[in-house]
């Protein structure tokens, strides 16, 4: 039987992440120390204790979720003797996931992680000053309708592109803030249900991160990478990769290239993928794959039950 582990993006973090695993587990309390080490400060507590605004930005949310996913892969492995490889077919991951899905997969250290996605935040950040740019979530009309739409809102002066295809019925836009404000007011004209403006700093997965794409170009190729012992599906080709160069390509493209994860399901599908687990915080891609109707079991594993649960439920196949 197939398998995959998928990995979070941003959204998922919430104030209190991880304390309960490092309270069990001191392999996990060591990811939480290695990633403070790498980054010089200490992320653990901000991931624990908050505040919430210190913890939402860009440029701790990020390697904060993917020090929640190494902790529970290293759960894994050194106290259930689950090694990834041995059980995995493919690895996933959304957006800043797909540094996770990396790591885990052998691609990079854990340090070098760390430290390529407090860059990658800094950049996205920096690339395009707060409130220029925006992104907007567009529920229950087909990605075709999102493009018509993202086209209707664009123009010589203003981007507007469908950033994340996540689901059926659920893609989101981004680019300048005048375009997402107009996508908001005229979507039901395009057959959207609802239009929401989602609180990011910036418009991630568009154009406008292209400043931010040549400064992860830059930071990657400073970066040894290894041969994944798993194969990666990309988010912006929405197929696996075995090649650890052409990883790093795609990486760079995903800074400024749409996340495909509607169509990363259905590959997954395709594949002959029966089972997926979400390792880290929150249950947003498991509850996606759940809903796609394509017949993939999915669990969310961020907890120390989820992790034993899952780890029996490996070790009985």
């Amino acid at each position: 039987m197939k398998r995959a582990f998928v990995f979070p993006g941003q959204g998922s973090q919430f104030v209190g992440m991880g304390k309960e695993l490092a309270d069990n587990f001191s392999s996990a309390k060591e990811v939480f120390q290695e990633v403070n080490e790498a980054l010089s400060q200490d992320l653990f507590k901000i991931m624990v204790e908050g505040p919430e605004s210190e913890l939402g930005l860009t440029t701790n949310t990020q390697p904060a979720l993917m020090a929640h996913s190494m902790a529970v892969v290293r759960v894994l492995e050194k106290d259930f003797g689950i090694r990834l490889k041995d059980y995995a077919d493919f690895v996933a991951g959304h957006s800043l996931g797909e540094y996770s899905a990396a790591c885990a997969a052998g691609v990079f250290s854990l340090t070098d992680t760390a430290k390529l996605l407090r860059t990658r935040g800094d950049a996205m950040q920096k690339a395009v000053p707060v409130g220029v740019g925006g992104m907007a979530a567009v529920i229950g009309v087909s990605y075709q309708d999102v493009l018509a739409l993202a086209e209707a809102c664009a123009d010589k002066k203003y981007v507007c592109v469908a950033a994340n295809d996540n689901a059926d019925g659920q893609v989101v836009l981004s680019g300048h803030m005048a375009a997402i404000e107009k996508a908001v007011e005229i979507a039901s004209e395009f057959g959207a249900k609802r239009c929401i403006k989602l609180p990011v700093s910036a418009p991630f997965h568009s154009p406008l991160m292209q400043p931010a794409a040549e400064v992860m170009a830059e930071a990657l190729g400073k970066v040894k990478a290894a041969k994944p012992e798993i194969p990666l599906i990309s988010n912006v080709l929405a197929s696996a990769v075995s090649d650890e160069k052409e990883i790093v390509q795609n990486l760079i493209k995903q800074v400024t290239g749409s996340v495909r994860w509607r169509e990363t399901v259905d590959y997954m599908a395709e594949e002959g993928v029966a089972e997926a687990a979400e390792l880290g915080t929150g249950k947003v891609l498991s509850n996606i794959i759940k809903r796609s109707g394509k017949g993939i079991a999915a669990m969310a594993v961020g907890s120390a039950a989820e992790i034993e649960e899952l780890a029996k439920s490996l070790q009985n196949q």
